[in-house]
């Protein structure tokens, strides 16, 4: 492929993405259509399916955008400082994820659905990217925490990630959710991302600081 053909396919490929993006800001999952994010698009609608073949490969792309951006703000941590205590090390994993609501939203609420509607080799590189997450916060683990065994960092993982596709039900309530939790005499507290993070970070590395 000449290089100017695959400079135009990436630029409409992120097009595309920032289209969705763009829309998922105010509208549900369900509710974005094909045709909704062809019209934030500068090229006609049916182009959309030279480059994804449904709107969940769209909201995949997305969500691998999103994951190599949380990717590279945890290996500027890896760089950046030589020394961090818990404390500190839960503080940057926190602000890092608090740029990364909608990677959250779509890991709590979409996941599924973008994997099985998605071509194998669409899924394939997606994988690729959430591997490279694991394996960033791998080598801040071992970069801050030396202390730790190649089984406590396994351990730290398997609490972590899993405790991230719930963030976001727990931060972000709708005002029909809220009215309900009322009715139904449910007390709940409002967190922030950073707020839930930060604590259970601290708490699975408290034992390990220098």
């Amino acid at each position: 492929m000449p290089k100017g053909s695959e400079e135009l396919t990436n630029a409409r490929k992120e097009e595309i993405i920032d289209a969705c993006a763009s829309l998922y800001e105010t509208k549900s999952f369900r509710d974005i259509t094909i045709r909704d994010i062809g019209e934030k698009t500068s090229f006609t609608r049916t182009s959309i399916y030279n480059y994804y073949h449904s709107k969940e490969e769209i909201f995949l792309a997305l969500l691998r955008r999103e994951h190599e951006a949380w990717t590279e703000d945890l290996n500027g941590i890896s760089r950046q400082y030589g020394k961090l205590s818990a404390e500190e090390f839960a503080d940057k994993l926190a602000r890092s994820l608090e740029k990364r609501g909608c990677m959250l939203k779509l890991m709590s609420m979409n996941i599924y659905d973008m994997e099985v509607n998605s071509r194998l080799e669409n899924l394939a590189d997606f994988k690729k990217s959430y591997a490279n997450a694991l394996q960033a916060v791998t080598c801040c683990l071992e970069r801050f925490f030396p202390s730790m065994t190649a089984d406590n960092i396994q351990e730290f993982l398997y609490a972590l990630f899993p405790f991230l596709f719930g963030v976001y039900p727990y931060t972000s309530h709708t005002e029909k959710q809220i009215q309900a939790m009322k009715m139904a005499h449910v007390h709940f507290i409002s967190y922030s991302i950073y707020e839930l993070v930060k604590p259970f970070a601290v708490r699975l590395l408290q034992s390990f600081s220098p």
